[in-house]
């Protein structure tokens, strides 16, 4: 992964998400009940404040978990519920060393093909069905990581030309375009009652 991305809209936060598989992942993770771009710098906050350039899963498994928490605590915040994504980071991390020997990019390299890495990525912590597909869309529209069937595997946010998700934003235009998208979806589910 050597890709810029912009899904932070900060530059230094962009380049880590494009070149660390970890700091991707942790992204995602983090993309609940915030803003995406508040999420998505996350893992550069977090790398800052470990005097780092990179995320570690050893080093941040294996941090104390209050220390951690008073980590992404500290102002301003790495996300709204910081004490309880610390936990999550925490627990992703720990997954990946005792899976993955730590290497996040292991979860996709090994996958068979676009199921299995749906599969892969359902089973990390804080990964349910819709981040998974959400992510596997992400790697093959913008990561360059495609195993056959990777688009079908992806549901709806696999689709070329669509701008349902983090996986099609590449520039402020896309995100105006993900964001219009959401908020007719979430006009449709109220005018349905839903």
């Amino acid at each position: 992964m050597d890709v810029t991305l912009h899904l932070a809209q900060q530059p230094d936060a962009d380049e880590l998400l494009g070149r660390s598989p970890l700091a991707a992942l942790v992204g995602m993770l983090l993309d609940q009940q915030v803003p995406m771009e508040w999420a998505f710098s996350g893992p550069y906050t977090i790398a800052q404040r470990l005097g780092a350039d990179d995320l570690d899963a050893h080093e941040i498994a294996a941090y104390d978990p209050e220390a951690f928490a008073e980590l992404l605590s500290a102002k301003p915040a790495v996300h709204r519920y910081p004490g309880s994504m610390a936990k999550r980071i925490q627990q992703l991390c720990q997954y990946l060393v005792d899976h993955y020997d730590g290497d996040a990019t292991a979860v996709w390299e090994g996958a068979a093909n676009g199921k299995d890495l749906l599969k892969r990525l359902n089973e990390l912590p804080g990964f349910g069905k819709q981040k998974a597909q959400i992510f596997l869309a992400l790697l093959g529209k913008q990561l360059g990581v495609r195993p056959e069937g990777w688009r079908e595997a992806a549901g709806a946010y696999g689709e070329a030309d669509a701008y349902r998700s983090v996986a099609d934003i590449t520039g402020p235009e896309s995100l105006q375009k993900v964001r219009t998208h959401k908020q007719q979806l979430k006009a449709a589910a109220k005018a349905s009652g839903k």
